[in-house]
């Protein structure tokens, strides 16, 4: 594998990555926007069963936090390649079968969606973990964040698209095409990764062993035990980041599954293509700013100390969590379904463009967390550890994530659709994530260290293989 120098030659090399990362995002989001108009397939002339879909929707993440613990332990010791390849082929097949579904049955329609659906979020648990652990390997240090930039930067375009495209098909009513494309096009880009990436040797980007590994006959073997598991992955940082991403998940998960109905349903009546749009525009905007700009900055004033990376996720979640409860305290204007789906009084509207603006905001703010907490990670666990490591934190904060959309479903139920009180108790999810990470300022260093200390011993270790 050639050795990368530069930003561009990283981003040419890991776009096979970036298309297959986004084709997960494209699937993903398409059912995401879908929860409304799903039900009203499912269930039609009824009212929207908020507690149905909300366990739809948390079905997407509790299996994948389940799968990702045993995928963790097979990605520190087998090709991440092979892995990631079925990972697309599995998830590919199952959104390709919701093309069949058979609407209008009400619990029978959802119960056969709901099978794939548990299917394909199983398959999910490969994903990140895979992800993160090749670009331990194969993303320089010095650009993480912005590798993780364009990364999320790249999903959430596609998300983007695919809330407008899934918007459009839906309102014409060709939802069974959706889930066509979507399924063919996980397969195809699975395929192009898996022909295009070569599997990277591990401890290839850490400084005490870059060195040493470039040798073809040099491997770093090493493997985690419970004496290691103790010193590292039970660091006190590590436990921080375990317990944090329980709250922020639950705060995060719930942000789009909350913000859909709230304005897609009475009185506000926004169509699914409007949505779609509003979000592709002030949520593109957003993201460059977030993932390009700011991953820049946080790459260039971390570079030295690494430390600083937690006050950028400090705050991120205290921006993020006040513009997400300031969205719902706007006033939005009442419309009819007809009203909804005219995209000039939609456009022309400047209660909109006020929405948009905080939007804009929030998602900018947001993506300091995405782009700083896995290098920061990265650096406070051994190689061997990536996958499982990863697979830990996912584990609890997919279970979290999936915990949102349940949780708002049953706040929204039971306070009577009042979206702006559901807003701030999911609001003050965030704040355990930033207390935790303020005291991780106490602990980051001396973890940091401890894995350093480690892979000098490894170094040496290596070097008498020579």
């Amino acid at each position: 594998m050639e050795e990368i120098t530069t930003l561009r030659m990283l981003h040419r090399y890991m776009l096979p990555i970036y298309l297959l990362a986004g084709c997960f995002s494209f699937s993903f989001a398409g059912i995401y926007i879908m929860v409304v108009p799903l039900s009203s397939l499912f269930w039609p002339g009824e009212p929207f069963h908020a507690l149905e879909m909300g366990i739809l929707i948390a079905t997407m993440f509790w299996p994948l936090s389940i799968a990702g613990i045993l995928y963790g332990k097979l990605i520190d010791k087998y090709n991440r390649i092979k892995i990631f390849y079925s990972v697309a082929l599995v998830r590919g097949s199952c959104i390709f079968m919701l093309t069949f579904t058979v609407m209008g049955l009400g619990l029978t329609s959802w119960l056969y969606f709901y099978i794939f659906i548990l299917i394909f979020a199983f398959a999910a648990g490969g994903n990140y973990p895979t992800l993160v652990s090749l670009a331990h390997d194969i993303v320089p240090k010095e650009m993480r964040s912005r590798f993780f930039g364009v990364y999320n930067l790249i999903r959430f375009v596609f998300q983007l698209i695919g809330f407008v495209f899934v918007g459009f098909l839906v309102q014409i009513g060709l939802w069974r095409l959706i889930f066509l494309i979507m399924g063919l096009a996980l397969i195809f880009s699975g395929t192009l990764m898996y022909l295009r990436i070569e599997e990277p040797k591990r401890g290839a980007q850490r400084q005490e062993l870059k060195h040493l590994v470039k040798e073809d006959n040099i491997e770093y073997d090493f493997q985690m035990d419970k004496q290691s598991i103790r010193e590292t992955m039970l660091s006190p940082t590590n436990k921080i980041a375990l317990i944090e991403g329980i709250f922020t998940s639950i705060y995060l998960g719930s942000l789009t599954i909350l913000f859909l109905p709230y304005i897609q349903t009475p009185p506000h009546n926004i169509s699914p293509l409007a949505t779609g749009i509003f979000l592709a525009f002030f949520g593109l905007l957003g993201g460059i700013l977030g993932q390009l700009y700011l991953a820049s900055i946080s790459d260039k004033f971390s570079q030295e100390k690494h430390i600083r990376r937690i006050y950028f996720i400090v705050i991120s979640l205290s921006l993020g969590a006040f513009f997400f409860v300031l969205l719902f305290l706007i006033p939005l204007p009442h419309l009819t379904v007809k009203e909804g789906e005219n995209l000039v009084l939609f456009i022309s509207n400047p209660i909109m463009w006020i929405m948009g603006l905080i939007y804009l905001s929030s998602t900018s703010v947001s993506a300091l967390y995405n782009i700083n907490q896995p290098p920061l990670l990265q650096d406070i666990n051994l190689p061997e550890a990536q996958g499982q490591i990863t697979a830990w934190n996912r584990f609890l904060e997919t279970i979290a994530w999936g915990l949102g959309p349940l949780i708002s479903g049953i706040l929204i139920t039971i306070s009577g659709e009042n979206y702006q009180l559901v807003a701030i108790i999911i609001g003050l999810f965030a704040v355990p994530g930033i207390a935790l990470w303020i005291y991780g300022l106490r602990t980051y260093s001396e973890d940091m260290e401890r894995i350093n200390e480690i892979l000098r011993e490894r170094s040496l270790s290596l070097e008498r293989r020579k």
